[in-house]
């Protein structure tokens, strides 16, 4: 082997090596909680969502709003998933008369992805429901309206809508775990026992590429010594 070929042999190692470390799985830290959302009209298209700037308990939609809920993984509001679903108050809300006294409002609930999911538990399906409320209920009256049983924490965080998530509130979600289940538990548990290190196969193939690239080396002294 040529000292050209070595030093080729080598560098083309090093790059696959590289390639490798790449394509390790990141996953970045979130919360997994409901996040609120609102829309500008009563006819928007689904696409037209926007993270409420008010909790339930304090937003007051009008009537003819439409507001709406959905479950996953994020890091902060702009890194928030959007509901999925018609946001359409016409649509939604067209079988249910208007009453003196009281409003309508439109309610999107998407119970999230099974990624998102606690460990165990499967997301209902994405669902609407027009609620009935007194003219001065809030966007958690309007909530409560259709989809009990809700659950709050003690700083009144909602924590679970219809019963969904059954445990759990605005529970970090760390690197390297993007969703809780039996096999990634078992995958976290190994890490732990790494110290979060890089894995023994990635650290096996940077073993290999340095031993190669030793004997290319040697290989080249060999031939210049002759």
């Amino acid at each position: 082997m040529t000292a050209g070929r070595a030093r080729g042999l080598f560098v083309s190692l090093l790059v696959g090596a590289a390639a490798v470390l790449g394509a390790a799985p990141a996953h970045a830290e979130g919360y997994r909680y409901w996040s609120f959302w609102q829309t500008a009209s009563a006819s928007a298209s689904g696409k037209d969502w926007t993270y409420a700037t008010q909790g339930p308990a304090t937003l007051r939609p009008a009537d003819g709003s439409v507001i709406g809920f959905r479950f996953a993984v994020s890091k902060d509001s702009a890194d928030a998933a959007k509901p999925r679903g018609a946001a359409d108050f016409a649509a939604v809300c067209a079988g249910t008369p208007a009453e003196d006294g009281g409003k309508r409002v439109a309610v999107v609930l998407d119970f999230g992805t099974p990624g998102d999911a606690p460990a165990g538990e499967t997301p209902p399906a994405t669902r609407s429901a027009c609620a009935k409320v007194g003219a001065d209920g809030s966007a958690a009256d309007v909530l409560a309206a259709v989809a009990k049983p809700l659950r709050y924490d003690s700083s009144a965080l909602l924590c679970a809508i219809a019963g969904y998530p059954r445990s759990g509130c605005g529970e970090k979600v760390g690197a390297g775990k993007p969703a809780e289940s039996k096999a990634s538990e078992k995958s976290d548990s190994a890490s732990e026992k790494g110290d979060g290190g890089p894995s023994a196969g990635l650290i096996g193939g940077i073993a290999a590429v340095a031993a190669l690239g030793a004997a290319a080396a040697w290989q080249t002294r060999r031939r210049r010594r002759g």
